[in-house]
């Protein structure tokens, strides 16, 4: 059994429409904004006083989902990073997750997962056998699952808001 904590990235700064420009290389190349950096590390901060630590982070390769997760091993989150571009939007990340989990697993790990919306609610729904759309992440938020490739669900054990984990 490993659990996965899906972390959105934070708080973006908007896509700017530049003639010319691939609006996908546009939307890659969005950073954090300042707010939304000091609201990521506080959401950290308050992972690691909950000891959510986690043994390995994979994260999207869009520079805002980057920035999160460089923000997340500074914090003590996790040991390091691993891009993924199956985490970036539009990627197979179940496919990836069942690919990258094939063989044993070592159980008590937990596995840090730093993307974008819909994909990642998408990904939850599906581990654990909900309706496609019948969750959803903040920014900066969090969803924790139970998962084994061997179960055919996963269970959901946490999923909040970034204001909850800040009160």
């Amino acid at each position: 059994m490993v659990e996965l904590l899906l972390l959105r990235h934070g708080i973006a700064a908007d896509a700017v429409d530049q003639p010319g420009l691939d609006p996908l290389l546009a939307d890659g190349s969005r950073p954090l904004t300042p707010a939304g950096r000091r609201r990521t590390a506080a959401v950290l901060q308050r992972l690691l006083t909950l000891d959510l630590t986690c043994n390995q982070l994979f994260t999207s390769p869009l520079l805002r989902a980057r920035q999160t997760a460089e923000l997340a091993v500074q914090a003590g989150l996790a040991p390091a990073l691993s891009e993924a571009p199956a985490l970036a939007p539009g990627g197979d990340a179940a496919g990836w997750l069942r690919q990258h989990s094939a063989g044993e697993l070592p159980d008590g790990q937990r596995w840090a997962l730093v993307g974008h919306e819909p994909d990642l609610s998408s990904l939850a729904a599906g581990l654990i056998g909900a309706d496609p759309g019948s969750l959803q992440l903040k920014k900066a938020g969090v969803a924790l699952l139970a998962w084994s490739p061997e179960q055919p669900r996963a269970r959901l054990l946490l999923l909040v808001p970034p204001r909850a984990l800040l009160l």
